[in-house]
């Protein structure tokens, strides 16, 4: 009887060991099953990952959203202006001669008058228009004055007859020449009363034109 009864219990603590054995290693391989699955990724949005880092995909940015100017209309307001155009009058043969179409020349005969030699200016004017013109030439239109320094001695308009004005018709290149005598003597307009004598010295005679710049030259006066 104490023979079957050691048996029995030998059998039962070999089979207690086994079943030990069993538990132990069923443990072992449910750590290495969770072992793995960790480091498998998690399942399929782990793999999903995997495979989106591996071929170098990165998640798309959210798309900027870009404004567009609004263009302001823009008004543009045009002038136009009425230009009246009046036909030229074309002058004729016969017309007052242009200012830019007259020469006008002075010379004094002499450079000095001696005694009582009263001094002789020589007056030309040269139409160098194409077609005749007029042109005044008397004492009102071409005055000769003589001074010395700011004063005024003698003027052809003075001691004029009549109007003193003179109109001639100038042809092109034909000179009108006068010559205008001076007797020495002082002059006021309307040359009244008693004259006196210029005295010796220096002096300028000048024709001045209308519109036009002065011509002078320069003389003298001796005892």
């Amino acid at each position: 009887m104490e023979l079957g009864t050691e048996r029995s219990s030998h059998e039962e603590s070999a089979e207690a060991y086994w079943r030990r054995r069993a538990i132990a290693l069923t443990g072992v391989l449910a750590t290495v099953g969770l072992v793995a699955w960790g480091c498998s990724g998690g399942g399929d949005a782990g793999k999903e990952r995997s495979i989106h880092n591996a071929a170098g995909l990165s998640t798309p940015s959210p798309v900027s959203t870009m404004s567009v100017p609004v263009a302001t209309p823009t008004i543009t307001v045009t002038a136009t202006a009425k230009v009246t155009m009046r036909p030229s009058v074309q002058a004729r043969a016969g017309d007052a001669c242009a200012p830019e179409d007259v020469v006008i020349n002075l010379d004094s005969k002499a450079d000095a008058y001696r005694g009582k030699a009263r001094p002789q200016f020589l007056v030309s004017v040269v139409n160098t228009g194409k077609r005749p013109c007029t042109f005044g030439v008397g004492p009102k239109e071409l005055e000769l004055r003589v001074t010395s320094g700011p004063d005024r001695i003698w003027s052809s308009a003075h001691c004029a007859r009549g109007d003193g004005s003179s109109i001639r018709l100038l042809k092109r290149g034909i000179p009108y020449a006068a010559t205008v005598t001076w007797d020495r003597k002082r002059s006021t307009n309307g040359c009244d009363g008693s004259r006196s004598l210029a005295r010796p010295g220096t002096y300028v005679v000048a024709v001045k034109p209308d519109h036009q710049r002065p011509r002078r030259e320069v003389f003298r006066l001796s005892p």
